[in-house]
Formats: structure tokens, sequence, C-alpha cells
């Protein structure tokens, strides 16, 4: 069987993220730029994908002034600071099973994570999805962190983040 190479098709593929804090939780979508995953004999062997942080877009927040202040402020430097890095990025450094572990890029700072992923291949067609948990504050997201602030009482926000992915990705 050998190598097996999947490009992410962009259109099909993206990512939901949740954000809580004491009062609640917000969410929302972020797209995939592009990216790659690598079967070897079948099994995930590695890839990398690139993640479009000026695509973030919030569902919960239907006001339309709103819902455009909270993007500002999920782009600005409290947060993904979008406009000096557009880009974050997920590469595969190793696979057991369906644990993966890579490395994340988010602000040109990059930390290990680790996550569940779910493969399935039909054809000439991978379908992936995984969760993935991230603690903001490692890539300078202090905005209102119990960590860094004191007394926020119910404005406080929490410092680990979910992200879940759905990819879709078509060998050449």
């Amino acid at each position: 069987m050998g190598n097996q190479k999947f490009a992410i098709v962009t259109t099909q593929s993206n990512i939901d993220w949740v954000g809580k804090k004491v009062t609640g939780a917000h969410n929302g979508t972020i797209g995939i730029k592009q990216g790659e995953i690598t079967l070897t004999d079948g099994k995930l062997a590695g890839g990398k994908f690139v993640v479009d942080t000026t695509s973030i877009k919030i569902l919960d927040v239907k006001d339309t002034a709103l819902n455009a202040q909270f993007w500002g402020h999920l782009a600005s430097d409290d947060f993904f600071s979008s406009e000096k890095y557009p880009e974050a990025s997920l590469e595969i450094t190793s696979v057991s099973g369906n644990r993966v572990d890579g490395d994340l890029t988010i602000k040109g700072i990059t930390h290990p994570v680790s996550f569940d992923a779910m493969i399935n291949v039909n054809g000439n067609v991978l379908n992936a999805t995984g969760k993935i948990i991230i603690d903001r504050t490692k890539y300078e997201m202090k905005f209102r962190s119990g960590n860094f602030f004191k007394d926020l009482g119910d404005t406080l926000i929490y410092n680990d983040f979910e992200l879940n992915i759905h990819i879709t990705a078509k060998s050449a």
C-alpha cells in the first residue's frame, strides 16, 4: 500500500470552536486554508494544515454590530493578532493508534498538543475528525484570564477553548 497523500478540500473542511466564560459560552467556525494528510499502509502517519485566522466567524452573536465588534476583538492582539499572524498551523509529529501528537503554532508561538482523531477512508476520499483542547494563555491570549488578572468575577474567560476539527481530503 505504501504512502498515500490526501489534499484537504478546504470548502468541505472546517473547525468549530467553543470558548467558555463564567456566564456562558461563544461558538463559531474558522476556515482551513490548505493542508495534507499522509497515510502509510492505510494508517495515519503525518500531515499539516494551515488555518486562516482572518476567517473566524462567531455564530451565537446574532446582532450584526455586536458580532462585528466581537470579531474585531478576536482578531486583535488580545486574541489572535490576525493582521500580524493571518495563519495558524498544526503539524502532526507522531501517531499511536488514534492518538495524534503535533505542534500547534498560533501567533508564531509553537507548543505540542495531543488529541484523538478518527480517520475514515473510502476510495480516494478521507474524512477525519478530532477535538483539541487548547490553553489560550500559552499563545499570549491573556485577556480576562484568571491566571493573569484578579477579581474578574463573572467577566472571567476560561483559559481552555476547544477546536472540533472536520476534514475532508482527497488523494490525487
